[in-house]
Parts: C-alpha cells; structure tokens; sequence
C-alpha cells in the first residue's frame, strides 16, 4: 500500500474488517451515484453510517470527506471509528484527514481506488 499524500499521514498496518469494506462500498456507491471525483464514508461509534461524494458547484465546493464528516456531525455522532475515502486522485489530504480526526482523533481512515482497491490506510 502507498502513502496517500506526501506529509498527509502515516501509513497504518491494518486490514480493513467487514464493516470497514462496507463504507469502502458505501464510498463507491457515492462517488459513482453522481460521477464525482470522489466518494466518502464515515462510521461512527454506533456503527451508523455517512457517505457523500464531493460537491463542485460554483458557489460551493466541499470534499467527500468533508461533507460525510458534517453529515454525521450534524446528524449528532459524538465520535468516528473510521473513514473511506474512493477516488482517483492522491488520497485524503491534510484538511481532509483533520476534519475526521475532530470526530475521531483514533479513526483509520481507508484510501480506495473506485474499483475499490485498497490504497492506503491512514492514522494521523
């Protein structure tokens, strides 16, 4: 597995387990709903489930990341146990990342290609 963004992160040894390949899934579905550049999603600590693909108007831009961690934010989750990010592009970079580690300073976080290969698993 590779690095996701120079800097962004270090790598993690850790397998994602079924409900990790479940907002993997979930990631991937998002992304490919609307065909955006990316998808995203976030469980948190009572394994409820965002996902979001990221939003590119021209008033507004907003990362996949970033929107699923507002979503669960919004929606009261006081804590996330991991996030997927599914894009084509280098990874969660250092905004991405630090918006999930407000919700969840121990979360991993999951880099996938849209086929869904694995990329990188992150921690800050």
């Amino acid at each position: 597995m590779s690095e996701a963004h120079p800097g962004a992160a270090q790598p993690a040894a850790q397998e994602p387990g079924p409900e990790d390949l479940k907002i993997i899934t979930l990631a991937r579905s998002a992304r490919a709903r609307v065909t955006a550049a990316e998808g995203a999603a976030v469980r948190d600590e009572t394994g409820r489930t965002y996902a979001a693909a990221a939003v590119a108007l021209p008033s507004l831009r907003m990362s996949a990341l970033h929107l699923a961690v507002a979503m669960a934010a919004s929606s009261g989750a006081a804590t996330l146990e991991a996030a997927a990010l599914v894009s084509d592009g280098p990874g969660p970079n250092a905004d991405d990342l630090a918006a999930v580690r407000d919700l969840g300073p121990e979360a991993v976080v999951f880099h996938a290609a849209p086929d869904g290969t694995l990329l990188a698993t992150l921690r800050a």
